[in-house]
Parts: C-alpha cells; structure tokens; sequence
C-alpha cells in the first residue's frame, strides 16, 4: 500500500509543469516522512481497460445484483484492481494540465474505471447516494495556458478544477490544498517567476498530508 499516491496525467513527462510541480512536493513529503511509502501512477502508461458496452453492462449487472457474464466478470474484475489499488492510499497528489478547459482524456478514462459502487461510492433508496473512503487527503496540481485565479479577467470556464473537486467529494476525499502553475502561455521571465511560486506552495503543501 503507497501512504503517497501520485497520479500524473500529463503525458509531458519531465517538461510537464504541472509535473514537475507535484514532484518536488513529493520530494519534500518524502523527506517530511521518511517512513511512508510513495507511489506513482502515469495514466498515460496504464493498461486501462475500455469503458464500453461491456463495461457498462458490467457495472449496471452489479449495481442490480443481476447474474453477469464471464466477459462483464472479466471487465469488471480488471476495473476492480484498479479501483483498491486507488482506494489503499491515504494521501492523493493530482498533476494535470488543463486540456479544452477540462481535463485530459486519459485522466477521464482512469476516473471512470477506478469509481465504482461498493468500492468508493454506494447508493440506496434510504441514503441516496454515499462515499466510501475516509480520512484520506488529496492535494491537487494544476497548470493551465491561461490564466484562472480570482483575479484574472473571466474570459473562459474553467472546467479542470470544478470536475476534479466534484469527483474527489463524491467518493469522499478531502482537498486540502490546490495549486495553479499557471499561465504558462507567457514570456520566459514571468514562466520562471509563476514556477517557482508553485514550487515554493508545492513543497508547503507536502506537510498538509
């Protein structure tokens, strides 16, 4: 089990600004703790599995306790280790580039796969519906084009932190700190000046988880 779960969802790699970022405030949490573990995940190397008719089929056959077939038992069974090996972790660190105003596609498709009912989420008729994970953490690491924060001009929604918020309290992760690398559509001296800003929050957010 990671303590740390680092999810990137750039496929930048060490260019990523909103990488690079996340890493130095895993750098300062491993040093902060020592003794716990770190993990990465670049959904970009997953071998996720489709999130298709089967797939579907699959999830509604459990939601129902209907009788599934082998293949929507295989399906499911894939999305399912995904989903606790998620789930296993207590603290989260998202880097994410804003894509389309949203987020990347890649970084959709694990969401769909890892949220699932009786994993990190469950509804009834009595409750509605209810998250399943407790006391975990998530620190999430933005980098967008343009410029979002409260006092930039509104030209466009943003669409990135909104979803990522709403996902992260459906299944019952707290959010305890976001970081905007951003804009990074700018001339190299303000570029330098906006990441070692980030950087500087980065590494103070680390003692937050």
């Amino acid at each position: 089990m990671a303590n740390l779960l680092h999810i990137s969802a750039s496929p930048s790699g060490p260019t990523s600004h909103s990488g690079t970022a996340a890493r130095e405030l895993v750098d300062a949490y491993r040093h902060l703790e020592s003794s716990k573990s770190v993990e990465t995940i670049d959904v970009w190397d997953l071998d996720l599995p489709e999130f298709d008719a089967t797939m579907i089929s699959a999830k509604f056959a459990v939601l129902r306790s209907q009788a599934a077939t082998d293949a929507q038992r295989d399906q499911w069974a894939k999305a399912v280790r995904l989903s606790e090996q998620f789930n296993r972790a207590d603290s989260y660190v998202f880097s994410l580039p804003m894509w389309n105003y949203g987020v990347p596609y890649r970084l959709k498709h694990y969401i769909d796969v890892v949220t699932l009912p009786g994993q990190n989420w469950s509804w009834s008729r009595a409750e509605g519906y209810r998250p399943l994970l407790k006391d975990k953490r998530a620190v999430l690491v933005y980098s967008s084009a343009g410029d979002f924060s409260a006092e930039a001009v509104k030209v466009y929604e943003n669409y990135q932190k909104p979803f990522m918020r709403q996902w992260l309290r459906f299944i019952g992760v707290e959010i305890v700190d976001e970081i905007a690398v951003a804009p990074t559509l700018t001339d190299a001296e303000h570029l330098a000046q906006v990441k070692t800003a980030s950087g500087q929050h980065a590494r103070a957010a680390a003692a937050l988880l």
